[in-house]
């Protein structure tokens, strides 16, 4: 091996144990806040149970599946194991369970954490701001700081054992078919409590957001752990060891005539972003006079600030390519201009907000209307974004001679995905002060203390709509290098077995075409599936918490002594969600397989290419414009355009409902799913390009 590679693998293995370090003493920090309040404490201890029996029971779900298809891997993939492979096969085996156990560990930490810091946020709310966000803000870090570090060691460990980056492949994969499942069982079981509590709450009976009368509120906070938080580490998870495992591959293929440069200067730019991040989350704190979103944004740009600066410097000292550098710098750029796209159109402070909390006043038609006009385009900036940087980015490394240019896209990828330890810890952040706002009116704190809460759940609010265009955003870049990946993998695989390769796919060719129309149909399927699960979800937990209102004497009048079955809604919402989850995964993963049966790797091609557009627009559309929902109802609720009670309010809590399966279910989903197809592709075309009818 060569030494300059060891050092820098040695490198990422000491940050990433170091981020190991600073997330246990986030960890500490959080826990060793005070806790007083015996109510928050009884139910934020049926929250944290509540997460961890759903958490349970999924991954035994998720358990099953994941040992039948490395059953399926160690049979099929590279290539068939009767052609003779059997260390390939069972290398890529060991690695995809690696891969789905390094992500289920991430997503276990996460809800271990943000059920703690929830609790610690409401009662540091008593005393003051800051300390309240500090609470929630370290909480939501240990996430950050645990997923990136567990992605960065995984991969390490892989190439330095294996010295095999098809190998990575594996790894990704079980990474993001655990991503895409627990997103989109985390995604059913939140949005069917949040829709069921606030149809029956505030539009039926008028009742607060986070009344404990209400059966379905804890499951409702429940769901914001699940899926905001194991899910969307998972997810990111999922899009930062992709993007690396890309890079990585076409590194690999660069690096055949001895050097290591390329290889090297991936782990070293993966390791400055986690040491960026580190370093931001270090910094973070929230001033006197400054707002939450400020210290959030702030810690964000400091973060940025460190990693340029950084590699920078490394490029400089290591001889590595300026060019490659400027690719990493303009992902990084974009990813933080495609934020603030998402921040425009989402945020309680500017125009498409107001403007759709100021038509609701005439009825929930103009409110789904508008939001949905402004969430098609709040797509495009994001769109263009992701088209130009993937174009200078080519255009920049293309000289630097052939192959280069794809390189320099899966460089814009880790670019963008440099600072995701931030952006994970931002994003977590969200869910842990939403439970915090609900437990602080569960714990009658007082006014003083819900004002407090809800400045700290609003800039959740917005950060988590950035945070969601960002993830989406990085998974464009990281499927378009996924494509060069694929491309890669087909020719070198086509040289072993002797057949022609290909250099790319024109549209023209019916094959490719067939591909492009049926992979651009599959981001609507899933989305459909996945949505249509949480209406029916939803509808049975509805009917319960009508039940329970009729059944139970005193329920709905609050009298002393009276609690709702709470355990009967998150039951619904568990059971519901891990039957509605498996489906609409399956169904992409098995169209790509008879796809690629179908027209070979060419059909494969244009399968991508419609999947990547298709799945892009779909995701950046639904996330956006449920953020946008949210956050006009919360404008309307904040006193503006009538206030709460208003018709205005109920036309918003119309749309907000509307938005959630949006935002929290299929949205963020497809960008994994995108993925999973992605690595399927790059696993299977052996197979591809032996066994298909027409290519």
């Amino acid at each position: 091996m060569d030494p300059d590679l060891l050092i820098f693998q040695v490198l990422s293995i000491v940050i990433a144990f170091i981020s190991f370090l600073f997330a246990a003493w986030l960890y500490r920090w959080v826990v060793r806040q005070p806790q007083t309040n015996k109510r928050i404490k009884e139910v934020g201890t049926l929250i944290q149970k509540g997460a961890s029996t759903f958490l349970k029971k999924e991954y035994q779900v998720l358990a099953k599946f994941a040992g039948i298809a490395a059953i399926l891997i160690f049979i099929f993939l590279p290539s068939p194991i009767w052609n003779g492979n059997i260390d390939k096969n069972a290398t890529m085996a060991i690695t995809y369970l690696l891969g789905t156990v390094f992500s289920a560990i991430a997503g276990k930490i996460g809800i271990q954490i943000a059920t703690i810091a929830n609790m610690k946020t409401a009662e540091a709310a008593k005393h003051s701001i800051q300390k309240s966000f500090l609470c929630g803000f370290r909480g939501g870090a240990v996430m950050g700081m645990s997923v990136v570090g567990t992605s960065l060691l995984g991969v390490t460990l892989i190439l330095l054992v294996t010295n095999n980056s098809t190998a990575l492949l594996g790894f990704s994969f079980g990474a993001s078919s655990l991503a895409l499942f627990a997103k989109a069982g985390g995604g059913i079981f939140t949005k069917t409590a949040d829709i069921s509590a606030d149809l029956t709450g505030k539009v039926e009976l008028g009742i607060p957001e986070d009344d404990p009368r209400n059966p379905a509120v804890i499951a409702d906070n429940v769901g914001d752990n699940v899926g905001d938080v194991a899910g969307m580490g998972a997810d990111l998870f999922d899009s930062n060891v992709a993007s690396m495992a890309a890079a990585f591959v076409l590194s690999t293929s660069l690096d055949k005539s001895g050097s290591t440069t390329n290889t090297s200067m991936v782990f070293c730019y993966a390791a400055l972003g986690l040491l960026a991040s580190i370093i931001g989350v270090g910094c973070a704190r929230m001033g006197k006079k400054s707002g939450p979103t400020k210290a959030l944004n702030t810690s964000t740009y400091t973060t940025t600030g460190v990693f340029v600066v950084l590699t920078a410097i490394a490029t400089a000292v290591f001889n590595f390519e300026w060019r490659i550098w400027g690719a990493s710098i303009i992902g990084l750029a974009v990813g933080v201009l495609i934020g603030i796209a998402s921040d425009y159109f989402t945020n309680d402070n500017k125009k498409p907000v107001h403007n759709v909390a100021r038509v609701s006043k005439d009825g929930p038609a103009f409110t789904i209307l508008s939001g949905i006009s402004y969430g098609f385009l709040s797509a495009l900036p994001a769109m263009v974004g992701i088209a130009a940087s993937a174009l200078a980015a080519y255009k920049l490394c293309e000289p630097i001679g052939p192959g280069y240019a794809m390189f320099g896209i899966s460089m814009a990828a880790v670019g963008m995905l440099s600072i995701v330890g931030m952006i994970i810890s931002n994003d977590a952040y969200g869910p842990i002060v939403d439970n915090a706002r609900g437990l602080a009116e569960m714990g009658n704190l007082g006014d003083d203390v819900l004002e407090v809460t809800d400045s700290l759940d609003s800039a959740g609010n917005t950060v988590k709509a950035v945070t969601k265009g960002f993830a989406i955003g990085a998974a464009g870049l990281t499927v378009i290098s996924l494509l060069g990946a694929f491309l890669n993998e087909v020719n070198e695989t086509a040289a072993a077995l002797g057949v022609k390769g290909i250099e790319g796919f024109d549209i023209m060719n019916p094959t490719v075409f067939f591909g492009l129309l049926i992979g651009a149909a599959i981001p609507a399927v899933f989305s459909a599936m996945l949505m249509l699960g949480v209406n029916r979800n939803a509808g049975r937990m509805v009917h319960e918490i009508h039940r329970q209102f009729k059944e139970i004497p005193g329920l709905l009048e609050g009298k002393k002594g009276v609690t709702p079955e709470y355990d009967k809604c998150i039951e619904i919402a568990t059971v519901g969600a891990l039957k509605e989850l498996i489906p609409a995964g399956l169904v992409a993963i098995l169209s790509t397989i008879v796809v690629g049966m179908v027209g070979g790797v060419q059909a494969i091609g244009g399968f991508l290419t419609g999947n990547i557009v298709s799945g892009l627009l779909l995701a950046l559309f639904m996330s956006n414009a449920g953020g946008l929902w949210d956050n006009s109802k919360k404008y309307v609720e904040s006193g503006h355009e009538g206030g709460k009670g208003s018709e205005t309010h109920k036309a918003a809590v119309v749309g907000d409902t509307v938005g959630d399966p949006f935002k929290d279910t299929a949205g963020p989903s497809i960008n994994t799913q995108i993925t999973v197809v992605s690595l399927i592709a790059s696993l299977m075309c052996s197979i591809f390009l032996t066994y298909s009818i027409f290519f």
